[in-house]
């Protein structure tokens, strides 16, 4: 019950802020963003301490992992309040959501039978990937460069991920993969409506990389409660 109770507080705090974003009200959207990334790291918490103590290492980094990503959420939306830094905000961010991802490789590359596979597998990825966002948006280099690395990491992770499932099959894995598919599309998502070349930033847009990246936390949160 409890699990369920953390899960609609983080969602209904996160349509609360983006109410205040879309009323242009950011300190308080800041707010409510960070109170609702709390609460994925609470959840995580709450989740970790049930874990066996074989698990124990395992499910400590990935709360810090979320941890970490709360930290970036608040970074992230900062650029809103501070605009004339917004750039620099918003590639600051980034690089914070970075080491969380880092922190969440971590933990799964030990889970990976021949991880060397899907290490290969990710950096390929991340190639076509990137050139096809390449494509469609207009940055920066340093904020280019910045993104290879990022969305390079996120691609690892999720095949990783999808290699800690082939190697042993188990709902908190296929969970946690789920949680990095979602993540890896929200941040997709995120870039194309920021740097867009053809469009202004799309508000629909914004909500769905939202959605999708809060619902991704909360499942990474929750794959701790299956840990066996």
């Amino acid at each position: 019950m409890l699990h369920l109770i953390l899960c609609v507080a983080c969602l209904a705090t996160m349509a609360a802020f983006i109410a205040a974003e879309r009323a242009e009200r950011y300190v308080a959207g800041v707010a409510l963003k960070g109170c609702a990334s709390l609460i994925f790291v609470i959840l995580g918490a709450v989740c970790a301490s049930a874990a066996p103590e074989a698990e124990a290492g395992y499910a400590r980094l990935i709360v810090v992992g979320l941890a970490i990503g709360a930290v970036a959420d608040v970074v992230l939306n900062l650029r809103y309040v501070y605009e004339k830094v917004g750039q620099l905000l918003f590639a600051l961010g980034t690089v914070v959501f970075l080491v969380g991802h880092v922190v969440y490789t971590t933990a799964t590359y030990p889970r990976v039978a021949l991880p060397w596979i899907y290490l290969v597998a990710g950096g390929a990825l991340t190639v076509v990937l990137m050139h096809w966002i390449f494509q469609r948006i207009e940055a920066k280099a340093a904020l280019k460069v910045i993104g290879v690395f990022y969305i390079g990491i996120v691609v690892v992770l999720n095949c990783l991920a999808l290699g800690a499932l082939v190697t042993e099959p188990s709902a908190q894995a296929a969970v946690f993969l789920l949680g990095a598919l979602l993540f890896l599309a929200s941040d997709v998502i995120l870039i194309l409506n920021t740097f867009a070349k053809r469009h202004k930033q799309r508000f629909g847009l914004r909500i769905c990389n939202l959605t999708l990246y809060y619902i991704g936390q909360l499942l990474i949160a929750l794959s701790l409660g299956l840990l066996a």
